[in-house]
């Protein structure tokens, strides 16, 4: 919860306008919505947007200390490019994401995302973009807004359909390190399920069995340590599939959440730790091309960067 004291500067102005005016990093989208689950309260009373605040009015939000949290450090991660590059030639880019960005504009972040940013970077830099003037550079994966790592673009399409190809055919094979709850049975595995997304929610489903409109996830795992003290496990994930929160909702599903998400783990987990992101970081990206045509020369290659999330 948030407590503002108006002060004669800011006073007799709608309460919707005042907190905009004090508390800049937080979008106007999350004031909306406080408002709309009557979560603001003036001197004690519920208030609707309209109010007009007074010199010493008392306002209490209702809003989350980790949602705050995250929405100063989202405004902070904006301030530079959100990543860094770690191999670059004429037709790919490679970068380590850092978390709190989303890597393509959404609903929160309609720009300032991965994408606007490496645009921005090759451009600034006077990079030369192969292939047709029109092109313009693209991801060719995803990672959740959170989840910091290695995300590969194309500079041009040819490499892009190459790449989206090798994707699908697993000669591109992704690599997770993260930080879960607890210690899994078996020291490696390949997990099995089906996961259902809800739009609606943003949030996805596991279950054992199909169901309708859910798809089909495959995520392997391997024990890397164990902090018995703790109870805590430092797993390495591979993606043999790639679905929206797979890992997180797939190792929760387990009964082993990672370390930091307030979506599929537990507050009573996350809070004692002080873990406000989650302990998920893509690492490494392995080519293991056959026939790649003009990226023939990335065959074998393994790209990797050390994880950037703190536990304990």
């Amino acid at each position: 919860m948030k407590t503002l004291i108006v002060d004669e500067k800011n006073s007799n102005k709608k309460i919707d306008r005042y907190i905009t005016a004090v508390m800049p990093d937080l979008p106007f989208s999350i004031i909306q919505k406080t408002f709309r689950k009557k979560d603001v309260k003036v001197n004690g009373v519920r208030v609707k947007q309209d109010y007009i605040v007074a010199p010493g009015d008392k306002i209490e939000l209702y809003i989350t200390d980790t949602l705050l949290e995250e929405t100063v450090q989202r405004n902070a991660d904006r301030q530079d490019k959100g990543f860094e590059p770690v191999y670059e030639d004429d037709n790919i880019i490679i970068v380590n994401k850092k978390q709190g960005i989303p890597v393509h504009p959404d609903k929160d972040q309609p720009s300032g995302t991965l994408i606007d940013n490496i645009r921005k970077y090759l451009k600034e830099n006077n990079i030369s973009i192969a292939g047709t003037s029109s092109f313009q550079p693209m991801l060719c994966h995803r990672l959740d807004r959170n989840t910091g790592g290695l995300v590969l673009a194309a500079k041009n399409q040819e490499s892009l359909d190459i790449l989206l190809e090798k994707i699908e055919t697993r000669e591109i094979k992704k690599f997770y390190l993260c930080m879960v709850k607890g210690k899994p049975d078996k020291n490696s595995a390949i997990l099995k399920a089906f996961l259902f997304k809800d739009e609606s929610k943003s949030r996805v489903y596991i279950n054992n069995n199909k169901t309708p409109g859910s798809l089909e996830i495959i995520t392997k795992y391997k024990l890397i340590s164990y902090d018995a003290k703790h109870d805590i496990s430092k797993l390495e994930v591979e993606l043999v599939t790639g679905r929206t929160h797979q890992i997180r909702a797939h190792l929760a599903y387990i009964g082993h959440p990672v370390i930091g998400d307030g979506k599929y783990g537990s507050n009573t987990v996350n809070r004692p730790l002080g873990a406000k992101r989650q302990a998920l970081w893509a690492y490494k990206l392995e080519f293991d091309f056959k026939d790649a045509g003009k990226l023939n020369y990335l065959k074998s290659r393994t790209f990797e960067v050390k994880p950037e999330f703190k536990v304990l």
